[in-house]
C-alpha cells in the first residue's frame, strides 16, 4: 500500500513547516479583499498562521500578515480568524 504525502506548509508567524490541515490559509483575492480560506481554494495570494490564538495575537502586532499579503488587513478580518481558530 502507498504511503499518502502529507503536505506542508509554513507559518508566517513561527516559521515552522506544518501538516496543511493545522494551519489557516488567509487569502488577498485579486479584487483586494482579505479574507480567511478555510477550503484551501480561493484564488489569490495567500499566507498560513498556525490555528493558535497566540499566534494570531502575535502576527496583529507584528502586521506580518500586512506585510505578506501587501495590503492593509481590517480589525474585522482579524475578528473573524479568531472565531474560526476557536471553533
Amino acid at each position: 500500500m502507498k504511503v499518502r504525502k502529507i503536505p506542508l506548509r509554513t507559518c508566517v508567524v513561527t516559521k515552522e513547516s506544518l501538516p496543511k490541515k493545522e494551519l489557516l490559509r488567509i487569502v488577498r483575492t485579486t479584487e483586494g479583499e482579505v479574507k480567511p480560506d478555510e477550503t484551501g481554494k480561493l484564488n489569490g495570494r495567500g499566507a498560513y498562521i498556525k490555528k493558535d490564538i497566540a499566534v494570531l495575537e502575535k502576527a496583529q502586532k507584528s502586521n506580518i500578515l500586512e506585510k505578506r499579503l501587501e495590503c492593509k488587513i481590517e480589525d474585522s478580518v482579524y475578528e473573524e480568524i479568531r472565531k474560526i481558530i476557536e471553533k
